[in-house]
């Protein structure tokens, strides 16, 4: 398999419905964008959806990281590219990103780590298991950061408590990855957007939601990195830790 064949390529108009009082892309749609590019990417190349199900498998989002460089805006055109990378730490499918403008300048890069997990036991199961074979390409990168734990501490402001309900979960029965993009979102008053611009997030998915269950999000900027913010979620329900994420704004 050539690399031009292993690369996935789509181009997406950007709707009204999913941009911000600014007219930007909204992040949870790029994220929403990014993750339907992988699954159409891993389907083509042997491993999606239905592939994965038919053995009691499917694929998890772990660990993204997207750096922005311009927001698309409403009525805009993009290209979106995806590929898997390689594999890390034994366990992680690396994929990164590109979206382009129509002239073919970037708009943003993005890493992220997938997991396997049993669809009954909901187990990871790592690679040297697994009945899949994936290519790869290593030494094409979209954004060259590592993908590691974060570790944050959980003594932030709580900004936001919501309960899963039908409009966040998705296929798997959980919540969906793009809904805690939004959360983390909901958690920033619109001044923070009037003022500022998202440079970068990093989200680490530690544990799924699932329906009825009840999250805390807390926030705080980080003392030692100006213009860095964590976010923590905090499942309440059952008492563990959903999600870990660290943004900057830059004015």
């Amino acid at each position: 398999m050539n690399n031009a064949s292993i690369i996935y390529e789509s181009k997406e108009r950007v709707n009204t419905f999913e941009c911000d009082f600014q007219r930007c892309w909204k992040l949870a749609s790029i994220f929403q964008h990014f993750t339907e590019a992988a699954m159409t990417s891993a389907a083509q190349l042997g491993a999606g959806f239905d592939v994965m199900l038919s053995q009691n498998l499917f694929w998890v989002h772990s660990r993204m990281k997207i750096m922005f460089f311009a927001y698309p805006q409403a009525g805009d055109e993009v290209i979106i590219r995806t590929w898997p990378k390689t594999i890390q730490q034994k366990l992680f499918y690396i994929r990164d990103f590109e979206m382009l403008d129509n002239t073919g300048k970037p708009l943003a890069l993005a890493t992220s780590a997938w997991l396997v997990i049993d669809a009954t036991k909901r187990r990871m199961i790592p690679p040297r298991s697994l009945n899949i074979e994936l290519p790869s390409l290593p030494d094409k990168v979209g954004l060259d950061e590592p993908l590691e734990k974060l570790g944050l501490d959980n003594d932030g402001e709580e900004r936001l408590c919501v309960r899963a309900g039908y409009s966040v979960v998705d296929m798997l029965g959980h919540v969906n990855n793009s809904r805690y993009i939004d959360w983390i979102c909901d958690a920033f008053p619109i001044d923070i957007y009037k003022n500022n611009i998202l440079d970068w997030i990093q989200i680490n998915y530690d544990h799924e939601i699932r329906p009825g269950e009840e999250v805390a999000l807390l926030a705080k900027e980080r003392a030692d990195k100006d213009g860095v913010w964590q976010v923590v979620g905090n499942n309440r329900s059952k008492d563990t830790l959903a999600f870990e994420a660290l943004l900057h704004w830059k004015q």
